[in-house]
């Protein structure tokens, strides 16, 4: 859960790109058009939050570079103007959502929320892996009806191997993908983590959902579709 914030404005770049980290997600952020679109080529991203009007290179710019090279992301774009040509010229460009400046920080919460479901093709708010449930909105997890805490990090990890199912991932995707730019994430601190969450999850008498392959990463998945 990997989102780049780029706003030159910084009260609203720092307001969202904490609201975000709340919520979950590992936020880098950037105030300029080249120091984004930098951040957008370099590292994977699940939602950029693009603002249009930026210092060096404008939203717009960067938008049309990331979908020339086909950038998974799914991409909001901010803007103070609200007439229409502009809204059908962005979506026209490749952006995936459009949000009207000023607008209540709980509205974007949201929408990034979709555009993440939507970049995994998960239509639910829950997340649903054998008897565990993630409620991506309330950001509860539950196993056999059991109320399971879990810190912002054990979180994100979680999510992400959730919406990847069956999927072996390495370290190194992980990193790439829960950890910001700027962290001092190492295999190490992912073994911790993904311990930590086998801690919270698993019990004597519930069947194991985390598979370490060895040599290639770990797998999320169910009992019955690990015995498949």
């Amino acid at each position: 859960m990997r989102v780049l914030v780029v706003e030159d404005y910084a009260p609203v770049r720092e307001a969202v790109a904490q609201g975000l980290r709340e919520a979950g997600f590992a936020v880098d952020s950037a105030s300029d058009g080249k120091d984004g679109l930098w951040y957008a080529t370099k590292n994977q991203y699940d939602v950029i939050v693009l603002d249009v009007m930026l210092p060096g290179m404008s939203g717009m710019e960067i938008l049309q570079q990331l979908r020339q090279e086909k950038t998974e992301a799914r991409v909001l774009l901010l803007t103070a103007k609200d007439a229409v040509q502009d809204r059908v010229a962005g979506l026209n460009a490749g952006a995936d959502d459009y949000l009207i400046k000023p607008f209540a920080l709980e509205e974007l919460l949201a929408r990034v929320q979709v555009l993440f479901r939507r970049r995994y093709d998960q239509v639910s708010s829950v997340i649903e892996v054998g008897d565990l449930k993630i409620d991506t909105v309330t950001q509860t997890v539950r196993r056999a009806d059991t109320a399971i805490e879990l810190t912002k990090r054990e979180y994100s990890l979680l999510i992400f191997l959730a919406v990847r199912t069956g999927q072996v991932v390495s370290r190194s995707d992980i990193w790439e993908n829960v950890y910001e730019f700027e962290s001092d994430a190492h295999s190490n601190v992912i073994d911790v983590y993904i311990r930590y969450l086998r801690q919270k999850l698993e019990r004597p008498d519930w069947p194991r959902l985390i598979h370490t392959r060895r040599g290639f990463g770990y797998v999320l998945e169910s009992h019955e579709r690990a015995s498949e």
